[in-house]
């Protein structure tokens, strides 16, 4: 309940923050950085809400030097700087980490003004309409890190081109709603188009012929499709998709320094850096979300890593071996999505293959453990505890 005082004038000052919260999200006409009160006329009544002094929850003073560093690291100089010092993954880390953090107040606004809200139903576990555009931070600060310091290839620009496409559909996702079979449809297209650059498993021998390259595409698309769907199945709790992403992203990484790849390395640690970004908006100690991801944002992430996985070679002239790395690392995606499936279809929930990709349910397994454990965020933390756990340093 809100807290107010009443004077003659019919003046009501409220002394609650929620207020103007609410307020904000409901009407939508005013931003969440300001600091003046303002005066509301309702019924002939005069509202003075009082406007939270922070971005989305950060305080100015911590979001000024993260903002700062990103000014910084976009100057040619420290980029040569780092170039020239063998320390280039340190400049993509801190630039996708300074660029999606500092975009986050910015596109929430936008989302406000589009109205690309995500609001609260029974499935849901927010209470109030929250901005839906923090995947657009991210995808930016990874883009912003990758073209800025260079790191480009064919079979990348590939990845990219199809990231933007199912990017563009997932915002429209947030904003229209698309089917599920459109969507589909579409990272089936874009999973094709990373294929024909040559971002191919090879679990089947050679030998084989063309049995072998068939079965190959076969494993790469349903491996792409498959883990993309898999990251956005996982967006269902605060900081739980952007965190795995970050954590996926930095095994990733560090598999691929220790097997001298820099290049897979370096587009590891650009989405490593832009999902911590995203993280202080969607995860706080204390209190709710203040932006999400989005399907465009938790989309973009699992098809980006997915594409990662594949692109990388994980151990030379053993593919059998290569293939044990990505499935390790992205073990607890796997195992939700192939938990869930068998669950729906014994069950009865679905019946045909159009019923399980248009089904939505709290049966994933951090929906589970949210009730026995009582609270998301000891969700989100358990979760991230047994990737770290499976995949030690």
């Amino acid at each position: 309940m809100y807290q107010y005082q009443k004077n003659e004038n019919q003046n009501i000052s409220f002394n609650s923050s929620t207020f103007a919260n609410d307020w904000v999200t409901e009407n939508n006409p005013i931003s969440l950085g300001e600091n003046k009160p303002i005066s509301l006329g309702v019924d002939n009544l005069k509202v003075k809400v009082q406007l939270k002094k922070d971005l989305l929850g950060i305080s100015w003073y911590l979001f000024v030097p993260p903002l700062a560093m990103t000014c910084v690291l976009l100057m040619p100089h420290f980029r040569e700087y780092f170039l020239s010092t063998g320390w280039r993954w340190v400049h993509v880390l801190l630039l996708s980490f300074g660029v999606s953090f500092s975009l986050n107040p910015i596109f929430s606004k936008v989302a406000f003004k589009l109205n690309m809200l995500d609001h609260p139903d029974q499935r849901k576990l927010h209470h109030q309409a929250t901005p839906l555009l923090g995947g657009a931070a991210v995808f930016s600060g990874f883009l912003a890190a990758l073209l800025i310091n260079g790191i480009f290839t064919l079979e990348l620009g590939a990845i990219l081109i199809s990231s933007v496409i199912l990017f563009g559909i997932g915002v429209w996702d947030d904003y229209k709603e698309i089917s599920a079979g459109i969507k589909l449809l579409a990272q089936l297209i874009c999973g094709i188009l990373v294929i024909s650059c040559g971002i191919v498993l090879r679990v089947i021998p050679l030998e084989y012929g063309l049995f072998a390259y068939i079965g190959n595409v076969l494993l790469t698309l349903f491996w792409i499709v498959g883990i993309t769907n898999a990251m956005n199945f996982f967006d269902g709790m605060d900081g739980l998709a952007a965190g795995l992403g970050a954590l996926i992203a930095f095994f990733l990484g560090v598999v691929a320094f220790q097997t001298a790849q820099p290049f897979i390395g370096w587009v590891a640690v650009a989405m490593m850096g832009s999902c911590v970004g995203f993280l202080p908006y969607n995860f706080k100690i204390k209190g709710k979300a203040t932006i999400f991801l989005g399907d465009a944002g938790s989309t973009v992430i699992g098809f980006i890593l997915a594409c990662v996985a594949v692109y990388g070679d994980w151990a030379e002239g053993n593919p059998v071996v290569a293939l044990i790395s990505p499935l390790l690392i992205f073990w607890l995606l796997i195992f939700d999505m192939v938990h869930i499936t068998f669950d729906r279809i014994l069950t009865g929930k679905v019946l045909s293959f159009r019923q399980w990709i248009d089904y939505v349910g709290k049966d994933h397994l951090h929906h589970r453990l949210a009730n026995v454990l009582g609270g998301e965020k000891k969700v989100t933390v358990q979760r991230v505890s047994l990737v770290i756990s499976e995949n030690p340093p």
